[in-house]
């Protein structure tokens, strides 16, 4: 299994701030919080979330169904619900393409 690199929020403000370095650090801290902080209230809202050029997050219904416990191979009932969903846009399909070619 290959490993792929992670970029947590610290390092994303980090990387913000050396890009910026006209904002101060707590600006793009508050920035950056307040961007995911709207976006989780979008999603609890129901509302889908567009980024042109970058990609949309949606949510997709999942219907309740019957699982299994892959321990015990035990039949288990699993809820509906709602899980996140994101779809690319072209731009980053095709930066995305670029890197792998």
């Amino acid at each position: 299994m290959i490993k792929t690199p992670t970029i947590t929020r610290s390092e994303l403000i980090e990387t913000l701030v050396e890009k910026q370095p006209h904002l101060a650090h707590r600006d793009v801290e508050l920035a950056v919080k307040a961007v995911l902080e709207r976006m989780g209230n979008a999603f609890e809202e129901g509302d889908r979330i567009e980024i042109r050029g970058f990609g949309s997050f949606s949510l997709h219904y999942r219907p309740a169904r019957v699982g299994r416990n892959p321990k015990t191979g035990e039949s288990v009932s699993v809820e509906d619900k709602f899980s996140p969903h994101f779809k690319p846009g072209k731009e980053l399909k095709e930066r995305v393409d670029s890197v792998n070619s």
